[in-house]
């Protein structure tokens, strides 16, 4: 269930995604950052940022967050908006990561979530990849780097 336009905030989900937003802000983490899009706080614009030693290291990524009305029983919808050519994402931005699948649990929120995205940048689950070129790709670095900074010149920029 998401919430349709214009549907009143349930008070309890409001309440949880301004802590978030505060955690997120006080936390001041590196490379990662979220915070509402608009008057409407189930809609947030967040980056990660590639981390250092890995290929994505200086590369950065635009995301958008939606959060479904009974947040945080239910996963937020994340979304690439910057393409991101990787192992599990696909061309629309989709994202493969469990924790936003069937491994999700209330107990997680924006920064838990931002961590595991930057993470899965450097290391991609390659057995179940939403991009299989990119997953065959994986092993070598160098050849993958190149075609990895190549996608960003042509799409991110």
């Amino acid at each position: 269930m998401s919430a349709q336009a214009g549907a009143p905030l349930d008070a309890a989900v409001a309440k949880r995604l301004q802590n978030e937003l505060m955690t997120l802000m006080m936390a001041n983490l590196s490379g990662i950052s979220a915070f509402p899009s608009s008057d409407n706080m189930l809609n947030w614009a967040g980056t990660i940022e590639g981390a250092e030693g890995t290929v994505y290291e200086g590369l950065k990524y635009k995301l958008s967050l939606s959060f479904p009305a009974d947040y945080p029983f239910t996963a937020p919808t994340i979304k690439f908006d910057t393409p991101c050519w990787h192992p599990n994402v696909d061309e629309r931005g989709n994202i493969c990561l469990d924790i936003l699948k069937e491994k999700w649990s209330a107990i997680y929120n924006v920064q838990t979530i931002l961590l595991s995205l930057q993470t899965l940048l450097g290391d991609p689950n390659v057995s179940s990849p939403l991009n299989g070129p990119a997953a065959q790709l994986w092993e070598n670095q160098d050849e993958y780097k190149r075609v990895l900074l190549k996608h960003y010149k042509e799409h991110a920029q």
